[in-house]
């Protein structure tokens, strides 16, 4: 039997029953189509879990399989999927191109069925990437062999899922579901695929109870209805804020929505979403319109053995409750779109989620088209999950490094806020995280400063916050100023803390647990007690190569006591001020 790996359905937001996986062993080469080593799929060459391991720089290499497709597909349709492949492809069925994609973070899509055979298909890829080329969107992927700094192993190829669905002629192809809160319903578009003179019918429910539905006699491709939830047939829920999604109470309805033309089933799709909503309001963030006190960890989501890609579907689970245990509300994924499997674990386990695009390092106009056109089509596949709270389009400046200065670059910061803001009203947008900003929902500030006493003062008042520059960096560049944007410190700490010999470095050193715990607590308790900071984002979760300034040390074990981070995290002495308040509100749900 064919060894599989990763083997969880990839799509969790938009569920068919019927799907194969490709993953698995297929043939592989480096720079020339010779075949003549095997690679795991979906893990890179780079990685361990590949079965080769090797550094190498090398900026062509091919894959290659075979499959068949079931009897059971045939007069269906058949899509071929693909998670993630860094950085360009070309992918080839029997002998014909079918679609070259550039981008190494979004999953694409493409309709083979006029390519295939009744017997055996060959699937091959020719990828290219550009590891010495800076105006690519990287990450935090380094462009020397060796990692160095903050910057770490390079991704080569395909890095998450492969895999096929068969779909009828007529289908659904997309769904978006937007929560509203407010007017205590849900607003449905969609996209169909021949499906002219069928009906779309949708159920929501909670708990096996259904709470609405709705029936589309289809006309046009697209459209959009809203559900009203009916909250007398939930029963024993009093109002709709009892349904909220929360960290606390990451309470989800299940969709169902059935394409049918008379009494067939032509498509079904099972799908849910999370009552909640993300604002903005007379200077404060709120989730469900409650002031809400974000406790995020820095989450660079990379794994010794995988890199980017995580090992298993329960390696998302056990980071996400190690946060929670050590009592963060959430994550800022850095410089990394993650695979959907990861934010479906966060929406069913309650986790905050900061969405955020791999970054260039050097402007141009190749990096303007790729990033745009990346945004895009992230926001198009994670729309619906309810755990990502917040967009954030650019990284300290990275791509745009003389913003300061440049009207050109500060006009790309604004444009990036307002495309994701067009694409997505419903989530707070930051522009340039750290400082720099031009446009932005958010003052969002990036500080290593270690000493207590100097935090304090930094943090004690609206005034002292504006004017400090932390990293030498002005928080505000071109037209950009302060409008009463909710102030989080969304990286910061950074404390090194060496554990079973890992070599490496941090912002500051601890040399016990101890000192590691007590370190922690004089960067967080100044955050904790102002009156002016909504959140922070902690770095980091877990080492990574040569950064050893995790909470965890790379492979996940504890570098102190949880529950002494938790104490710390759940700091009650910031009773007094409005964080106070947040805080009480966030203990009383």
């Amino acid at each position: 039997m064919e060894q599989q790996f990763r083997v969880e359905y990839p799509r969790p937001q938009f569920v068919r029953t019927e799907w194969m996986t490709l993953n698995g062993v297929w043939d592989f080469s480096f720079d020339e189509e010779r075949y003549d080593q095997t690679i795991n799929v979906p893990f890179v060459y780079e990685s361990k879990l590949s079965g080769i391991g090797t550094r190498e720089f090398h900026e062509q290499v091919w894959y290659r399989r075979t499959f068949v497709i079931p009897e059971n597909w045939q007069g269906k349709r058949v899509i071929l999927h693909f998670g993630a492949v860094d950085y360009e492809c070309l992918v080839i069925i029997n002998g014909h191109n079918i679609l070259r994609h550039v981008g190494g973070q979004s999953s694409f899509c493409m309709d083979i069925t006029e390519y295939l055979t009744d017997h055996a298909n060959e699937l091959k890829l020719c990828v290219k990437d550009f590891h010495r080329e800076l105006d690519i969107v990287r990450g935090k992927q380094f462009w020397k062999e060796a990692s160095e700094s903050i910057f770490y192993t390079t991704t080569t190829g395909i890095w998450q899922s492969v895999w096929m669905e068969p779909v009828s002629h007529s289908h659904i192809s997309a769904i978006r579901i937007t929560p509203l809160l407010d007017e205590k319903s849900v607003r449905f578009s969609y996209e169909t695929e021949q499906a002219a003179g069928c009906v779309l019918e949708t159920s929501v429910s909670y708990e096996g109870i259904e709470a609405g539905s709705f029936l589309v006699k289809l006309n046009q491709k697209k459209g959009e209805f809203t559900v009203r939830i009916d909250e007398e047939a939930l029963g024993c829920w009093n109002t709709i804020e009892d349904l909220v999604w929360s960290p606390e109470t990451p309470r989800l309805f299940d969709v169902c929505f059935s394409l049918k033309k008379g009494e067939t089933m032509l498509d079904s799709v099972q799908s849910y979403f999370g009552m909640r909503k993300v604002s903005v309001e007379n200077g404060r963030f709120l989730l469900n319109n409650r002031p809400y006190y974000q406790k995020l960890v820095l989450d660079q989501g990379y794994w010794p053995e995988g890199l980017l890609t995580a090992p298993s579907d329960e390696a998302f689970i056990k980071d996400i409750q190690l946060a929670k245990e050590m009592g963060f509300n959430g994550a800022r994924k850095h410089q990394k779109v993650e695979d959907p499997r990861f934010l479906y674990h966060a929406d069913r386990m309650g986790f905050l989620v900061w969405g955020e695009m791999a970054s260039g390092y050097h402007y141009s106009d190749r990096l303007v088209e790729d990033t745009v056109n990346e945004w895009m089509r992230e926001i198009e596949r994670d729309y619906n999950h309810p755990c990502i709270v917040v967009w954030t389009a650019l990284n300290e400046s990275w791509g745009v490094l003389e913003a300061a200065h440049n009207s050109r670059q500060q006009f790309f910061c604004k444009a990036m806020y307002a495309l994701i803001k067009s694409l997505d009203h419903t989530r707070v947008v930051v522009d340039n995280d750290g400082w720099e900003h031009v446009e932005t929902d958010l003052l969002t500030i990036h500080d290593y400063e270690a000493e207590r006493e100097i935090l304090q003062k930094r943090y004690g008042t609206i005034e002292r916050i504006l004017q400090e520059q932390p990293a030498g960096r002005s928080l505000y560049v071109g037209d950009g100023q302060y409008r009463n944007e909710p102030v989080l410190v969304t990286e910061f700490g950074g404390i090194s803390f060496q554990k079973d010999g890992a070599q490496g470095w941090g912002y500051s050193a601890a040399i016990s647990e101890e000192d590691f715990v007590r370190r922690y607590r004089n960067v967080v308790g100044p955050l904790l007690e102002s009156e002016h900071v909504q959140g922070f984002c902690y770095t980091q979760l877990t080492d990574v190569e040569q950064e050893i300034n995790g909470l965890c040390t790379y492979d996940r074990k504890m570098k102190a006591d949880p529950e002494r981070i938790r104490e710390i995290n759940e700091n009650q002495n910031a009773s007094e001020g409005q964080n106070g308040q947040i805080l009480q509100a966030e203990k009383g749900k």
